[in-house]
């Protein structure tokens, strides 16, 4: 289920290879679904624990607190999840030495490669002790370590977003800028035009999210005067309800 596969246990019979290629698929779903939001949520717990132990010197409230998370919450997250990662990698490890009576090296082979779903079947737990706990050991740490390389490519790509944002901003304006951020061609750039267009640079919005959005505003904007009212909207859901 966590695609491990020692090949020491397997089926055999027709049904049971049958009834196995069923649970893989759903049990791995099941089990990936429930242990990611169980992951998730004790991340976000640990995280306020995580602000709090950086600021130990300041007094930081509930608002500072949620600005700091919201600011770097990949970053902790990310932070997070390696610290978990290795309490398991460490924990598995002692457990192997001590109960499978493996060697130290043996021991941290067993649990790279399961924790990585390789499974070659040479070393693995043996023991009926071995085996409860690989249950919830082996399901725990698999889950961990994909959250920490989907965090971790989550970082990178939230550093990219940052990068570019941070280029866009600081890049002078041209005239070619002025005239690609004049959306109505009445040649001057308002406020609204200059943001959209930053945004487009960024990578924040599209064309097609301009338009989408443009279409509903004119759909809202009844009386075509160009703004939104209150009459706009109530005569724009009278016209739907007729």
């Amino acid at each position: 289920m966590t695609t491990v596969g020692y090949g020491d246990l397997v089926p055999n019979g027709v049904s049971a290879k049958l009834l196995a290629c069923a649970f893989v698929f759903s049990g791995m779903t099941l089990v990936g679904l429930f242990l990611s939001k169980a992951a998730d949520y004790l991340i976000e717990k640990q995280e306020i624990l995580l602000v709090k132990a950086f600021h130990t010197r300041h007094k930081v409230g509930q608002i500072e607190i949620s600005k700091e998370i919201e600011t770097n919450k990949v970053r902790y997250k990310c932070f997070m999840t390696f610290s978990i990662l290795l309490v398991l990698i460490a924990g598995g490890t002692i457990f192997l030495v001590t109960v499978e009576k493996l060697s130290l090296v043996d021991a941290f082979y067993c649990v790279c490669s399961t924790i990585t779903t390789l499974g070659y079947g040479d070393k693995s737990f043996s023991t009926e002790a071995g085996r409860v706990f690989a249950i919830f050991w082996i399901l725990t740490s698999t889950i961990c370590v994909a959250q920490f390389f989907l965090y971790l490519v989550e970082l990178n790509t939230e550093s990219r977003q940052k990068a570019l944002a941070k280029s866009v901003l600081t890049r002078r304006t041209t005239i070619a800028d002025l005239e690609a951020a004049d959306l109505d061609d009445d040649g001057v750039v308002e406020a609204a035009e200059f943001i959209i267009f930053k945004l487009k640079e960024m990578g924040k919005i599209t064309q097609e999210d301009i338009s989408l959005v443009m279409e509903e505003f004119e759909d809202l904007d009844v009386d075509q005067s160009g703004t939104l009212s209150a009459s706009d909207l109530w005569l724009a859901q009278s016209s739907r309800t007729v």
